[in-house]
């Protein structure tokens, strides 16, 4: 009997240690996973901006001004050279500032980003915007060994006016009417990737809210009309109303110049969007695919024209967008 307990007492015992040093090596097996899982998370990449590079200039007024680009780049220099994208702004091509960029969010996507003013139409009619923008791809391309990008990877991004001259950029690249005139000639201002946020994309397809000469009385009696901003835009754009004004608003549609070698194409647009029509991005949709250029149409029907904008960038539509240009740039 007495041997029987101490056997009983012996294995009590033993399950106990047992039961115990297997908590034990749990707890440090944990603790290693953990401290593996997190060596191996990535950390954020450091970002450095250059800011306000001048990429070429213009005469307003008698007075001579700077066009100027930021540039998003990773803090250590990278192993081999980023793609790039370029994003310019929206703001009816008469506001907005280069400032409102996603460049510190795409760097963690290894890539660079410019960030790029131009002239609004306050100081320049059209087709002034788009020289601009091609003088910044070739500025860019022309520089590229400098800041270790790669000129045969370079993408355009923009919304609303960004998006009209982003999706210009990859349907008209050598269109001498509207290449700039500069001393980077020669210089190629194509890109190889497009991702256009409710672009306007064919100023005589939309309604006018009116067709009178614009000045304060004209902007007050039509404000609260269909269409009223992109009318006031266009106009301001062309210098005119649309329909006196056929022959450069031809010039400034980016459907003119679709063929089969354009870039392939991401499009967003909202249904519910009252400053540019989603019919505007059908148009375009349908003329790329027409062509049999690769083209991607996203249709929300719940998203408005500032879709993806405010104080912060809506992740899932900056995943979208950089998931396309993974696709072709990298």
């Amino acid at each position: 009997m007495g041997i029987a307990i101490s056997l009983f007492q012996i294995r009590f015992l033993s399950m106990t240690f047992s039961s115990y040093a297997n908590k034990i090596i749990s707890k440090f097996v944990l603790l290693i996973l953990t401290f593996l899982i997190t060596s191996c998370q990535q950390k954020p990449t450091e970002v450095k901006v250059l800011q306000n590079l001048v990429y070429g200039n213009y005469t307003f007024q008698n007075q001579e001004k700077s066009l100027l680009l930021d540039l998003y780049l990773p803090q250590k220099k990278p192993d081999k050279p980023l793609p790039l994208l370029i994003y310019i702004h929206g703001g009816s091509w008469l506001r907005g500032e280069k400032e409102y960029c996603p460049g510190k969010i795409v760097v963690q996507r290894n890539y660079a980003m410019a960030c790029i003013s131009y002239r609004f139409s306050s100081e320049a009619i059209f087709p002034a915007q788009i020289q601009d923008v091609k003088n910044a791809v070739r500025w860019l391309r022309k520089n590229a060994d400098k800041y270790n990008l790669d000129p045969n990877n370079f993408g355009a991004w923009g919304p609303s006016a960004g998006g009209h001259l982003s999706a210009l950029l990859g349907t008209s690249a050598g269109v001498e009417k509207l290449e700039p005139k500069n001393n980077n000639q020669g210089i190629s201002s194509a890109v190889k990737a497009v991702c256009a946020w409710y672009p306007p994309t064919d100023f005589t397809q939309v309604p006018p809210a009116f067709e009178e000469p614009i000045n304060a009385a004209v902007e007050e009696k039509y404000k609260d009309k269909e269409w009223y901003v992109y009318t006031v835009a266009t106009h301001k754009l062309l210098g005119g109303v649309v329909s006196k004004n056929l022959e450069l608003a031809a010039l400034a549609n980016p459907i003119n110049y679709v063929d089969a070698q354009d870039p392939p194409f991401l499009i967003m647009h909202g249904e519910k969007d009252n400053i540019v029509p989603i019919s505007q991005s059908v148009l375009l949709a349908d003329a790329l695919s027409e062509k049999g250029v690769e083209v991607e149409f996203v249709k929300k029907p719940n998203w408005g024209h500032y879709h993806g904008r405010g104080e912060d960038f809506d992740p899932v539509l900056i995943d979208m967008a950089m998931d396309f240009f993974d696709e072709y740039l990298k």
